[in-house]
């Protein structure tokens, strides 16, 4: 009788544990927030300083990719309303001070500008450029999984 009651409660504790993991990666996909559609004002369009693409940087990971124009203004970066990421906990859009990301261990130890969370994982977003950044020392634009420290998504601007 006590085999039959410790299986029970080790299936119910493996059944529990696995339906909260299974419904973290799904609630984004079942639920997914609204498409974002910000614009920017006229004294935001002040001048383009880098236009760049968002990229799938590992194809092995089906999870974290990214595609869609990434535009950076004198004080803003604005995401395209082409932009898309696959849905995750807590993302954040950085600056960084190196070109041609592609790996997560590429992020990690730099000195990167946070512009704050990802609020939505499709269409056109805006983040503000913090005072005192020197936009030509960052190279590129990467949406970051802060919750896992993983690289979803990088885009390396070219500077006009």
């Amino acid at each position: 009788m006590w085999r039959f009651v410790a299986i029970f409660l080790l299936g119910g504790v493996i059944g529990t544990g696995f339906g909260v993991v299974l419904g973290f990666f799904a609630f984004p996909y079942v639920f997914p927030p609204p498409e974002a559609m910000e614009a920017l004002t006229e004294s935001e369009k002040t001048s383009v300083v880098a236009r760049g693409r968002f990229i799938h940087a590992n194809p092995d990971d089906p999870i974290h990719h990214g595609k869609g124009g990434v535009t950076v203004y004198q004080r803003t970066v604005f995401l395209e309303s082409d932009f898309e990421v696959g849905p995750g906990p807590a993302y954040h859009v950085y600056l960084v001070p190196k070109p041609m990301i592609r790996d997560t261990s590429d992020v990690i130890d730099t000195m990167f500008v946070d512009l704050g969370g990802l609020r939505s994982f499709k269409g056109s977003q805006k983040y503000s450029i913090p005072d005192g950044v020197t936009l030509a020392d960052y190279p590129s634009v990467v949406i970051w999984c802060k919750e896992f420290a993983v690289l979803v998504s990088p885009a390396d601007l070219k500077f006009e």
